[in-house]
C-alpha cells in the first residue's frame, strides 16, 4: 500500500470510538442519508464508509430487496462496522476493505454512491470522481457530504501558523469549499442535474477542546506531515502560537466552529 494510504488506515484504525468522540459526525451521515432519497430494492455504494454509519442507514432505507456495499481502507472501522452490523440484524449489507480511489466494481452496477467527509484523504478527487461515475447506473446519483472553505476554525489557525515556518499545509476544504466549486467538480467527471443543498451545521467550541486538537489531530493526522516534520524547537514555538491564535477567537460562547456543509448531488 501507499505510504500515506497507510497512514491514512492507521490513523482511523486507532480510532476506537468514532462514533460517539464528535457528534457531527453521525449528525453528517444521518442528514446526507436523508437528502439522498434513497428508495426500497435500491443497491447503493458507501465509499469511505468507515464505521457504517452512512451504509447502514442505507440497508435499512433498501430493505431485503436492496443491497449495500461499504468500501473502506481502514480494517479497524470496518471491524467496528460489521459489529454494528451483526447487532442490527442486517444481511443486505457487506463491508470491503480497499482503497476508494483504486476499487474496482462493474459499470452500471449501483443506483445510489455515497460518500461522506471523506473527500480531503484522497489524492485525487477528480479522478476518483470519474471512477465512481462508470460505477453508476444511467441516472443513477453520486451523493457528497462536503464543507466550505471557512469550516473548521481551528484547521484554519493551524494553515495560518504552520506557513510562519514556511510549512504550507492542504486547504482540507479547498476543492469542495464553495457551491461553485461543488458543482465544478462533479460536472467536470460528467455528472449532470447537479444540486448543492447547504447547511450551517457549526457550534461552540471550548478553548481547551480546541488546544487539544494540536496533539489528538495535527500530530497525528498525515495531511499535516509537513508540520509534524519541523524540529522539536520550532514545533514548540508553532504550538504556543497555535494557542495564542484560539485565545484570540474566544468569545463569552466560546469559539465559533464554522461547519457551512455542502450536500451535493448529480446524476449520471
Amino acid at each position: 500500500m501507499d505510504p500515506y494510504k497507510q497512514e491514512v488506515a492507521d490513523l482511523f484504525d486507532r480510532r476506537k470510538n468514532y462514533d460517539s468522540e464528535d457528534k457531527l459526525v453521525p449528525q453528517l451521515a444521518r442528514r446526507l442519508i436523508e437528502q439522498a432519497g434513497i428508495q426500497r430494492g435500491q443497491k447503493v455504494l458507501d465509499l469511505a464508509t468507515g464505521t457504517g454509519l452512512v451504509a447502514i442507514a442505507a440497508a435499512q432505507l433498501v430493505g431485503p430487496e436492496g443491497r449495500v456495499v461499504g468500501v473502506d481502507i481502514s480494517p479497524g472501522m470496518l471491524n467496528q462496522a460489521k459489529s454494528k452490523i451483526a447487532a442490527a440484524g442486517l444481511s443486505n449489507i457487506e463491508m470491503a476493505i480497499a482503497d476508494v480511489e483504486l476499487v474496482e466494481f462493474a459499470d452500471n452496477s449501483f443506483d445510489c454512491i455515497l460518500c461522506a467527509s471523506s473527500l480531503h484523504y484522497l489524492t485525487d478527487v477528480p479522478a476518483a470522481l470519474r471512477r465512481w461515475y462508470n460505477f453508476l447506473m444511467p441516472d443513477g446519483m453520486m451523493g457528497l457530504c462536503v464543507f466550505a472553505e471557512t469550516a473548521c476554525a481551528p484547521g484554519i489557525v493551524v494553515r495560518k501558523v504552520a506557513e510562519r515556518y514556511g510549512v504550507v499545509l492542504p486547504s482540507w476544504h479547498g476543492l469542495t469549499g464553495t457551491e461553485d466549486k461543488c458543482c465544478t467538480l462533479l460536472q467536470g467527471a460528467g455528472f449532470e442535474k447537479v444540486e448543492v443543498k447547504t447547511e450551517q451545521l457549526g457550534s461552540y467550541l471550548s478553548l481547551s477542546d480546541g488546544k487539544r486538537r494540536w496533539e489528538e489531530v495535527y500530530m497525528k493526522n498525515p495531511l499535516c506531515r509537513l508540520l509534524q516534520q519541523l524540529d522539536s524547537e520550532k514545533l514548540a514555538q508553532a504550538k504556543a502560537e497555535y494557542y495564542t491564535e484560539l485565545e484570540a477567537l474566544v468569545t463569552d460562547q466560546g469559539i465559533w466552529n464554522d461547519n457551512l456543509t455542502f450536500f451535493a448531488f448529480g446524476r449520471k
